[in-house]
């Protein structure tokens, strides 16, 4: 019986140098076939998934100084300020905050630079996508102030309408004073807020007094 031929990529050559770069070579490939192996669908996902919260974290960092100035003023939990901002324009990405800097979905009263885009409102037991118009600003602290001012001066018909949220000691009570005193029309909105704040830790902003 003829004896089979080795294969010519498995013989290891007998030159020193020659077997350095064959092992190197083998090394690469080897290294080649894990990476290939590790880049599985939930790997990429998980990938992909890390840098939206990094990118995240990143921006609300970005906010925090300004959150905590406007505490310093308005007595608005930073946290509060902060979580409210992502959320509600998920966190700076949204058309309204990207075209209008509009980071807490404030609609436009008469006469206010504005930009009307469809958004979804929680009537009767479900929800419903209706058409409004949003307040335009020039920059995003502008929406941030103009969101403080709102809460420590109240509505035209009702100064003292979040009243729950200036009195709040901690930012659990700011979150479940919102929906008390009508500010979102979510049911579930403060969970939401709450959720937010303890999954980016968002309380170490918060000024103790």
């Amino acid at each position: 019986m003829a004896k089979r031929k080795r294969r010519k990529w498995l013989k290891i050559p007998r030159n020193k140098k020659e077997r350095r770069r064959y092992f190197i070579a083998l090394l690469a490939l080897l290294t080649l076939v894990v990476a290939a192996g590790v880049m599985t669908p939930k790997f990429i996902q998980d990938r992909k998934e890390a840098r939206l919260e990094d990118e995240r974290s990143k921006q609300l960092k970005a906010w925090a100084p300004y959150a905590q100035k406007i505490q310093q003023q308005y007595g608005i939990f930073a946290s509060i300020s902060l979580a409210q901002a992502a959320l509600e324009s998920d966190f700076g990405t949204s058309e309204l905050a990207t075209q209008a800097h509009n980071l807490f979905g404030v609609k436009a009263s008469s006469g206010q630079p504005s930009v009307t885009m469809a958004t979804k409102e929680y009537e009767n037991g479900s929800w419903v996508t209706v058409n409004a118009a949003f307040v335009s600003y020039s920059s995003w602290q502008a929406s941030m102030l103009a969101h403080a001012q709102l809460l420590k001066s109240g509505t035209s018909w009702n100064p003292t309408q979040y009243a729950h949220v200036l009195a709040a000691k901690n930012y659990q009570d700011a979150a479940k004073g919102l929906v008390t005193d009508g500010y979102a029309t979510d049911p579930d909105y403060a969970e939401k807020l709450i959720q937010v704040i303890d999954k980016y830790h968002l309380h170490r902003f918060d000024l103790v007094s």
